[in-house]
């Protein structure tokens, strides 16, 4: 019996809000005969499409139908992503550049010609989230009892306040670097904020830095603010750190004249490099790295736009830095720091709370029945975070405390602090049980946690695995082996997320929990791929990139292209994170050609350009933001009827298809195929209120319901039913 279609659905846009990012060159024609599929015409702009998607998180941020602290954190999150933005994809434009690189991207633009795009494009966005902050949330703010209050205005009392702390918390932390014949321009560390201080003694003008303490909070408290609109009062009025030590500078140059103090901040490049091939100790490779990564070159300088051109020129100068790369931004700088607001305790100005649920097939085991037992009996799917984590947690648990379990085998790529998982292989190697984990030391920006993680692993006799040479490890995967009777039992589960109990509540992901022997031996083979020297070359059931991950998705896809061309019909629907990869462009493009209907649900970035007549206008590109950061990676194929769906760790992405071990699984069980056909894709394509679809320019637009049709928010109706299918 043919599987129900996934619908398509086109709902309404909304109007486009006044402020949007710059509208893309109009789309030159493609002729519809045969494309050259290598047309520069048919893709959008890597870099840009980046930049976009912050734009879609802006808009979260803009919306007054969002809790007022969660727009706030919105904002903090773009000017998060900016940082890394410079960090990475700035930084690896300059380099391209400086190394001499012609080489076009994607869209036919050149390294320097993708670098002025981005240029001007994130100075836009710089400035908005500036004015999103003082005009579209501090006047709320205020209303609701949360005073940012800049240093002219505090009231004499709130000055009081705001002088002890200085005098207390701050003043003892803080160092004048002064800069002269006799010094040298101090080092300014990768995303700081600093203070430029001219003084003058006895005429001579001189400057001194000051580095704004990240050890400190950047919001300072400083009393009571003013009675909110609903006449209650809220101990919620705060200072800028920065704003507080400009206006104490004096005590720190004592006898002398202040004549100018402007605030800074600084990006810094931050890629790594790891000569991998000539490591001879990869964990002291990585250290090394994490130690350099303080001085890359700098990428962005941010300044007000008050700064004298003396004071501009002095940084620009010492710090190295492409005049072009000096973006003129409204204070306070460095916006992430607004992060801190979350943390208050006001819910009636978050999301609404909710408790997650447990899987059915693991609330309705019988009395006593243990977790393997539950998985013996049937395939297990877990949602994140709408299901908890918690039996992820309970399965390794159980795995360290059951005599009957041999080994657990485990990778790890971002688990952060105080981790349950890790902590659960600990406990199962105290117990005697054979434990090897390979904790992925490449994973970026994690790398500190977890060189502590794999210390404190290999510290209890765990055999940890530091990453394969050229490759890094992005799957999730965790077996255990376990004696039942006269055989060897495999229990595996696997997941599109990371082993993370944090983000496993902000982050959207799908777990599978699985005794099926072709699975586990297909882990077993993985995990000496990954130990060993073994040269897998085949799997039963798994994708694993990079050994046929892209081949055999590939064969899917054209499969589906035969369907559509005997008339059996085409249907794909994959949902993931990013879409970059040449081939899997155009393999998307040629089945659209078939006839193929498409939809992509992509959060990021999306190089593919859908609506082009006769082209791509089989494809639909849709992006949800909301609540939570959509994760899960899904892979739906409609095969006339017979329908597959595979999930996994993988983005369509060269990295991860080539340069990264990836894996994507099959789910096979009719009840939770029909939960990820019904519940998840369906909801999330008929999303009408989150959803964003992605026009032929490459720019966005909101949907909104038609007149008469229900509005649907994928995200909080997934919240809604997280108890309703017992039977997953």
């Amino acid at each position: 019996m043919d599987s129900p279609d996934l619908p398509v659905v086109t709902p309404q846009p909304v109007a486009t809000p006044s402020v949007r990012p710059a509208p893309a060159a109009p789309v030159p024609p493609v002729p519809p005969d045969e494309p050259d599929l290598s047309d520069p015409r048919l893709y959008v702009n890597r870099e840009l499409s980046l930049l976009q998607f912050q734009w879609r998180v802006l808009d979260e941020a803009r919306d007054p139908a969002n809790p007022l602290l969660e727009r706030v954190k919105f904002l903090a999150i773009v000017a998060a992503n900016l940082d890394e933005f410079f960090m990475i994809r700035v930084a690896g434009l300059e380099q391209q550049i400086a190394a001499g690189v012609p080489e076009p991207s994607i869209d036919g633009l050149t390294p320097a010609e993708q670098l002025t795009a981005v240029r001007r494009e994130a100075l836009r966005l710089q400035q908005e989230l500036a004015r999103c902050l003082h005009e579209e949330l501090v006047p709320p703010l205020a209303a609701a009892g949360i005073h940012l209050v800049d240093w002219p205005q505090l009231t004499e009392k709130q000055l009081a306040a705001a002088r002890v702390w200085f005098d207390e918390m701050v003043f003892p932390v803080l160092t004048p670097l002064a800069f002269d014949p006799g010094r040298p321009f101090p080092h300014i560390s990768n995303l700081s904020l600093n203070l430029a201080v001219l003084v003058r003694d006895g005429g001579v003008e001189r400057f001194a830095r000051i580095k704004v303490p990240d050890t400190l909070p950047r919001l300072v408290p400083i009393g009571r603010g003013a009675r909110a609109e609903d006449g209650a009062a809220h101990p919620h009025a705060y200072v800028w750190l920065e704003q507080l030590v400009a206006a104490n500078v004096d005590r720190l140059f004592p006898g002398l004249e202040i004549a100018g103090v402007h605030p800074f901040h600084v990006t810094r490049d931050a890629e790594m490099l790891i000569q991998e091939m000539e490591a001879a100790d990869l964990l002291a490779s990585v250290e090394r790295g994490v130690r350099e990564r303080r001085f890359g070159s700098v990428v962005r300088l941010v300044v007000t736009p008050g700064i004298p051109d003396a004071v501009r020129g002095l940084l620009v100068e010492n710090l190295e830095v492409d005049p072009r790369d000096v973006y003129d931004v409204e204070a306070p700088l460095a916006l992430s720091g607004l992060s801190a607001l979350a943390g208050l305790d006001r819910p009636d100005l978050k999301f609404p709370a909710f408790v997650p649920a447990k899987p059915g097939r693991l609330s309705d085991q019988e009395e006593e029945e243990d977790v393997f037992a539950a998985i013996r009996r049937h395939d297990v799917l877990v949602h994140h975070p709408f299901h908890s984590f918690a039996p992820v947690v309970e399965f390794l648990r159980a795995a360290a405390r059951d005599p009957h379990v041999l080994a657990i085998k485990q990778t790890l790529y971002r688990v952060g602090r105080n981790s349950p998982v890790v902590d659960a292989l600990l406990r199962a190697r105290q117990n005697g049980k054979e434990v090897a984990v390979l904790v992925e030391l490449k994973a970026r920006f994690d790398e500190e946690s977890n060189i502590g993680w794999a210390k404190a692993l290999e510290a209890e006799g765990v055999h940890v695995i530091y990453g394969l040479l050229g490759l890094k490890t992005h799957s999730k995967i965790a077996l255990v082996v376990r004696s039942e009777g006269d055989r060897r039992a495999l229990y595996v589960h696997l997941s599109t997320g990371n082993y993370n109990a944090v983000t496993a509540t902000a982050y959207t992901d799908l777990g599978f929990f699985t005794a099926d022997p072709d699975i586990g031996k297909d882990a077993t083979q993985l995990f000496n791929y990954l130990t060993g020297y073994s040269r897998a070359a085949t799997f039963r059931k798994l994708l694993v990139a990079p050994i046929d991950l892209r081949e055999k998705l590939l064969a899917l896809i054209e499969r589906e292209i035969d369907h559509a061309r005997a008339g059996r019909g085409g249907r794909l629907v994959f949902k993931v994170n990013a879409l970059v990869e040449r081939e899997m462009i155009a393999v998307l493009v040629r089945a659209a050609r078939a006839g193929v209907d498409i939809d992509l649900l992509v959060r990021g970035v999306c190089c593919l350009r859908p609506g082009i007549p006769g082209v791509t206008d089989r494809i639909r590109v849709t992006s949800i933001v909301g609540r939570f950061l959509e994760h899960s990676r899904i892979f739906w194929f409609r095969n006339a009827g017979a329908e597959q769906v595979y999930l996994g760790s993988a983005d369509l992405m060269h990295r991860n298809l080539a340069r990264r071990v990836e894996v994507l699984f099959p789910v096979a069980d009719p009840v939770l195929v029909r939960y990820l056909r019904d519940d998840v894709l369906e909801t999330y394509l008929r999303d009408n209120v989150r959803a964003r679809r992605m026009r032929p320019d490459g720019s966005y637009e909101r949907l909104s319901p038609r007149p008469g049709e229900p509005a649907v928010d994928s995200q909080a109706e997934l919240i809604a039913r997280r108890g309703e299918r017992r039977g997953i």
